[in-house]
């Protein structure tokens, strides 16, 4: 078996793992399972810091995305799409996919969303229905501060759709601080289960403009709607992934045991930062840093697959590159959720310096020491 250090999927507890092999009933018929899913929903929600409803969709993360957008978008809506990274741009897709009209809002790929730069473009441009924001950018690791954003977007009566799938719960998230209409997030990330579930929280505000519509929403399955009044009415729109919402729950106590969760993301980010820099690595980005994602360039003289490779076969340690404009161009390291810890994270940082040197890197200082250093500090 391979360690999983990569931003997604992630490393699955053991009791995580065993809440989903539980006895099963049938999930469209039986109460108990009704008042089991309310309560996993309520539980999220208190951990969001927001008494907006959340839903508990089967399917990964971008099901998430696309049923906001799709419960969202009328034809001829004109929807701001905050793009400052791959997945900040590709909301537009699903904006277009369901009669909307996107507007992109390009700002520089290698630093976080400039608040005082939007709010200036709003004043003349703020005719939008909704925006959507990326809270945490994985292919990048950029983190966008939603607590500043979604605010001013609000303040010109612009509703937001927030992608948190690789934020919550690594990185601070306050949904009513933010004031964020729909919160997307997913189970294989900082939540720590396995991929299959995707979760989102729902502002009166957006359901207010779900039920105003001049149009049906165009899906069924993408249809965030179909769930009103599931608990009274005793009906789910179609049959629920009963043990995956096991492991969900599992994986959600786990949570809101960890009182030192975020903490824990913190320090463990700033040191794997720190280690990285002070070895001569170059850090992706410039400023935005996620602490559930550690992104470098790869060096010249080698490929992200060699260095990928090497990892895996020599030390069982399973890293990711990316994808799209950054395909071959960075490596990155997941430690979001299960993934935080020290122990694996000193063995991340021990086989990649042996990697890069026996690869040709010329260290300007050790990878594990530094992180040793600074974990400590």
């Amino acid at each position: 078996m391979y360690k999983i250090m990569t931003p997604g999927p992630v490393q699955v507890p053991e009791n995580v793992r065993l809440a989903r092999s539980r006895s099963t009933t049938n999930a469209d018929l039986d109460p108990v399972f009704y008042d089991e899913y309310k309560k996993l929903c309520e539980m999220i929600s208190e951990l969001l810091h927001t008494k907006n409803e959340t839903l508990i969709l089967s399917g990964e993360g971008i099901l998430g995305l696309e049923a906001a957008c799709a419960s969202m978008t009328e034809p001829g809506d004109k929807v701001l799409v905050l793009d400052n990274g791959i997945y900040g741009k590709g909301f537009a897709d699903f904006v277009s996919m369901y009669g909307g009209e996107p507007v992109l809002y390009t700002t520089d790929y290698l630093n976080t969303l400039d608040v005082d730069a939007l709010d200036a473009y709003l004043k003349e441009n703020h005719d939008f229905k909704y925006a959507t924001v990326v809270h945490c950018d994985t292919p990048s690791g950029m983190l966008n501060d939603v607590h500043k954003i979604c605010p001013v977007l609000k303040s010109y009566g612009i509703m937001t759709v927030v992608d948190s799938v690789s934020g919550m719960f690594g990185n601070e998230l306050d949904v009513e601080k933010a004031q964020i209409d729909i919160l997307c997030g997913g189970s294989q990330k900082a939540v720590s289960a396995p991929p299959g579930l995707t979760f989102v929280t729902v502002s009166d505000a957006a359901k207010k403009a779900m039920k105003n519509r001049k149009t049906p929403i165009a899906s069924f399955y993408c249809n965030l709607a179909v769930f009103k009044d599931y608990y009274e009415k005793q009906w789910f729109p179609y049959t629920m992934p009963i043990s995956d919402i096991y492991g969900l729950y599992a994986a959600i106590e786990n949570i809101k045991n960890d009182k030192d969760l975020i903490e824990r993301h913190r320090k463990i980010a700033f040191a794997a930062r720190k280690a990285v820099q002070e070895s001569g690595l170059k850090l992706h980005l410039e400023s935005g840093f996620s602490d559930t994602v550690t992104v470098f360039d790869v060096p010249d003289g080698m490929s992200a697959k060699d260095i990928l490779d090497r990892m895996l076969e020599k030390h069982g340690i399973m890293l990711a590159g990316s994808f799209d404009v950054l395909a071959g161009q960075v490596i990155r390291i997941g430690h979001m959720g299960a993934n935080a810890n020290i122990p694996d994270m000193t063995a991340v940082m021990a086989a990649l310096e042996e990697t890069l040197k026996a690869l040709g890197f010329r260290m300007k200082a050790g990878l594990l020491e530094n992180f040793v250093k600074y974990i400590n500090d």
